[in-house]
């Protein structure tokens, strides 16, 4: 069985099969802000898409990074350190990319285990 979360007709916000959470990729509410305020916006939505599917954050088991500019890397690690729990980091990767809006700095896709 397929569940999908927050689903439109694009797309679903997450899907989890078989005791996995895969997420869409997350972006800031606030378009413009710097990477501190965005990175902190989206790691927020992704607590709370997660908490939607039954899982946290301890649970990650991958993230991919997208940052519109990779100077931007310091600015986002600090924010990331204050998120992930210490000895449960994913396996993650960050590259540099165009988002879809100019206003975006970050966008931030998961995938978790359910509990």
């Amino acid at each position: 069985m397929i569940q999908r979360i927050e689903a439109g007709p694009r797309m679903s916000e997450a899907t989890v099969h078989n005791g996995v959470v895969y997420c869409a990729g997350q972006v800031p509410e606030t378009g413009g802000a710097d990477i501190g305020v965005q990175t902190r916006e989206v790691l927020d939505a992704i607590d709370a898409l997660l908490a939607q599917a039954g899982t946290d954050r301890t649970r990650v088991l991958q993230a991919q990074v997208v940052l519109a500019d990779i100077a931007d890397f310091a600015g986002m690690n600090a924010e990331w350190d204050r998120w992930v729990v210490p000895g449960q980091g994913p396996a993650r990767a960050t590259i540099e990319g165009r988002l879809a809006d100019p206003g975006w700095r970050i966008e931030i896709i998961v995938t978790a285990a359910l509990p």
